[in-house]
């Protein structure tokens, strides 16, 4: 059994998911880990699975890009099995005036803190940026971090609130 990296990008429109999960399910394919968003009218999923080689998974995904509206790409992963976090799991989030360097700088604070950022989602609506972040923390840094983190976000000219995560939620 292979497991396979998969990522579709290209001009959203209505049924790219069902067509690429019914390709997936016709080869035997389980899709295991996935996410899919739209940014700004383009569609972007990546996509975790184990089935059948990368090179039988692209030839499958193939018809799905010959018009050239969408790019799939398939690449064999090692799996890592079950691996256990290695902090304490924290929500993160920015927002203020959209300006350059928000992520760079936030998330450099994090990593230097010893942070881990496992997932990350940004929206632009008008001139408000917001950055929403689940991380992984050592345990004992998240009250030194809040105040590394209001100085970097001060500099910016944006707010930032560090929350534990709750753990009923997905």
């Amino acid at each position: 059994m292979n497991e396979l990296a998969i990522t579709v990008i290209g001009r959203d429109r209505p049924g790219i998911v069902a067509d690429v999960a019914e390709v997936l399910a016709g080869l035997g394919a389980n899709l295991t880990d996935s996410t899919m968003t739209r940014l700004r009218g383009h569609f972007a999923m990546t996509l975790i699975c184990t089935g059948p080689g990368a090179d039988e998974v692209e030839v499958a995904l193939a018809p799905l890009a010959a018009e050239g509206q969408l790019l799939a790409t398939v690449r064999a992963v090692t799996p890592d099995g079950d691996v256990p976090p290695v902090g304490e799991p924290y929500v993160m989030a920015v927002h203020g005036s959209d300006r350059m360097g928000i992520v760079a700088a936030m998330t450099r604070v994090l990593v230097d803190a010893g942070g881990n950022v496992t997932d990350l989602s940004t929206r632009l609506a008008g001139s408000l940026y917001v950055v929403l972040a689940e991380v992984e923390l050592p345990a004992g840094v998240a009250d030194t971090l809040v105040d590394r983190l209001h100085r970097t976000a001060g500099e910016l000219g944006v707010e930032v609130t560090l929350r534990p995560a709750d753990p009923d939620l997905l």
